[in-house]
């Protein structure tokens, strides 16, 4: 189980060291031995006492008001993924989270309606595939499973994007941008921590990273979050070469915590035509090619 206390600790601490004084609309004053802002300040910045604040970030969230954590907000200038991640965390040092929130169903334990893999069937034009905050992929189109060779080619990986990201070599290639993608993977991993601070695979998940790879642990220590929306992606395919992608991710009402993302192409770029050649070399090998769900 995740330590509350050292979470609040850790975050707050490290959302204030990375806002300067001039930042924050305040005189530099004398010489600062540490970066940021002090607590003293985030305290005036946010209508509290010094006391109070410091009891905050010793990480005692326990029964603070919606209208402090907000006040707290605005001073450290956390954007709304951040923002979000502070109220996850003091709802689970209240207990609430516990109360509020179902079970997660495992990987294992869950699979798609027909309905759902009918339509990311039915999406043609690129590859389209339901991910959980565990960056688990559990249902795909033939394209996300091409696209994914290198990730589904590696039963270690255990179709999960953040194991081939940080434990297989073949993601430096897929990921031209790699250090990006290592980042956005853990903002991913860290957010779905706060918000689901009980899930014992992903505590296990967070474990192993840590302890096979130093990329990953020096990342997972930044406290970084964010929420996946939409952008653009950077990828090297090995049968069909470059790719430059847009994406949109959405959250599924349906299946809280489940993510349905898309990519596509430009029309008419190289991409597109990168994705068309991609769709071909997927028809080929899609009768030997075994689903996500047969490999996670």
């Amino acid at each position: 189980m995740v330590d509350n206390r050292a979470e609040v600790r850790e975050f707050l601490t490290s959302r204030r060291s990375r806002i300067s004084p001039e930042r924050a609309g305040l005189p530099a004053g004398p010489r600062r031995r540490v970066p940021g802002l002090r607590r003293s300040e985030v305290a005036a910045l946010a209508d509290v006492s010094v006391e109070y604040y410091a009891k905050l970030e010793r990480g005692h969230l326990a029964g603070v008001s919606p209208a402090v954590l907000e006040a707290v907000a605005r001073a450290l200038q956390l954007d709304d993924a951040e923002r979000e991640h502070l109220l996850n965390l003091a709802r689970a040092a209240d207990g609430s989270d516990a109360l509020a929130r179902p079970r997660r169903r495992t990987t294992r334990q869950w699979t798609p309606h027909r309905s759902l893999q009918w339509t990311l069937d039915a999406v043609t034009g690129g590859p389209a595939f339901v991910r959980n905050g565990r960056m688990d992929v559990l249902a795909a189109n033939p394209l996300a499973r091409a696209f994914y060779a290198d990730v589904y080619a590696d039963p270690h990986n255990q179709a999960n994007l953040a194991r081939f990201n940080f434990l297989d070599p073949a993601s430096r290639r897929f990921y031209p941008d790699w250090d990006l993608a290592a980042d956005v993977a853990v903002a991913i991993l860290r957010t779905e921590a706060g918000r689901n601070p009980h899930d014992k695979e992903l505590h296990d998940l967070v474990g192993e990273l840590s302890t096979r790879s130093d990329a990953f642990r020096t990342r997972w220590g930044a406290h970084n979050v964010r929420h996946h929306g939409t952008g653009t992606k950077r990828f090297h395919h090995a049968a069909v070469g470059a790719l430059t992608l847009a994406y949109e991710g959405l959250e599924m009402a349906t299946e809280p915590g489940l993510t349905l993302t898309v990519y596509t192409a430009e029309p008419g770029s190289p991409s597109d035509e990168g994705l068309r050649l991609l769709a071909s070399w997927a028809a080929d090998r899609e009768t030997d090619t075994p689903s996500p769900q047969e490999t996670g």
